[in-house]
């Protein structure tokens, strides 16, 4: 027994545990990635080189100059300049710029539509086999000639009305994304469907929650990590598709450069200049092989078997 006049000392309180935020273990999951730390790095300097580098090298990328075409690296010139005195620098910046706006836009339209087809199936069973059939019948098209007929029937009608670039622009990544939904809408549909027989899922049901909360407030968040990844490798597939799209010619016009109409310009000249072709054809690549590895690195992170490894 303790004497009358010491004191009584509390016991210490068990602290709390600090809560664990998912996404903080998704990057701490991400950031173990080599590859996919470095492409993540490699991408936000491509990222930087068309958006801030043409605040620095401040030459007109749609300057003719025929005097000073197809000369080699100087200080004027640090890419050199093409068939038309154009400076090459310039230029894949501005094409960058384009290709990389494309790439995102057609991104988003695609995963958006992707996603609510893949959640109306996956959701609503009087849905699933309409949508589902739908899905597979694109997946049956023949996509580059699709989007070839897409762009030679609505380029004229929408460059008259909306002027060239801007119709030439909504053209493309609209046909893009609407041929580029399926694969985000089947994987989106499947996990849809193993939600749906959740214990969470049925008890939300058992009370009445009606089917737009449902979605929104319990299968919506559940599915992103799927979506996320999807939009990922999206990216990679628009930014293929319109430089296929330019490279063919049936892209943007001459006067807005993107990186396949600049491989679609050195085409004559390749053998007398091939830094041309070799220049924005290692910019695609590099740019979708650091898209890839960041999607890897996002599908490790988001899968819960093997987070916190």
């Amino acid at each position: 027994m303790l004497p009358p006049d010491s004191p009584v000392v509390a016991a210490p309180l068990n602290e709390t545990p600090a809560t664990r935020s998912q996404w903080a273990d998704v990057w701490r999951q991400f950031s173990h990635h080599r590859g996919a730390m470095v492409a993540l790095v490699l991408f936000v300097l491509i990222i930087l080189f068309v958006t801030v580098g043409p605040y620095l090298w401040t030459v007109d990328a749609t300057f003719v100059n025929i005097r000073a075409r197809n000369q080699g690296l100087s200080a004027a010139h640090p890419l050199g300049t093409d068939q038309l005195g154009r400076d090459m620098l310039a230029r894949l910046m501005a094409g960058g710029r384009v290709s990389i706006a494309v790439g995102l836009t057609a991104m988003i339209i695609a995963v958006t539509l992707g996603s609510l087809i893949g959640i109306l199936a996956g959701y609503f069973r009087r849905l699933d086999a309409p949508l589902s059939r739908l899905t597979e019948l694109f997946l049956a098209l023949p996509l580059l000639p699709l989007l070839l007929l897409m762009v030679t029937l609505f380029r004229e009608p929408l460059s008259q009305s909306l002027g060239t670039g801007t119709g030439t622009f909504l053209l493309i990544v609209t046909a893009i994304g609407a041929t580029s939904w399926m694969q985000a809408a089947r994987i989106v549909r499947g996990d849809v469907l193993g939600l749906k027989e959740r214990e969470f899922i049925l008890a939300a049901r058992s009370i009445g929650t009606p089917n737009t909360r449902m979605v929104m407030r319990h299968i919506l968040p559940n599915v992103l990590s799927p979506i996320m990844v999807a939009a990922t490798l999206g990216i990679a597939t628009a930014i293929i598709t319109e430089s296929a799209l330019s490279f063919l010619g049936l892209g943007f016009p001459p006067d807005f450069p993107t990186w396949g109409r600049l491989l679609y310009d050195a085409i004559p000249q390749m053998q007398m200049y091939p830094s041309r072709v070799i220049l924005p054809g290692a910019l695609i690549s590099l740019t979708v092989l650091t898209v890839n590895y960041i999607g890897d690195g996002l599908r490790d992170a988001m899968d819960p078997r093997i987070r916190g490894r």
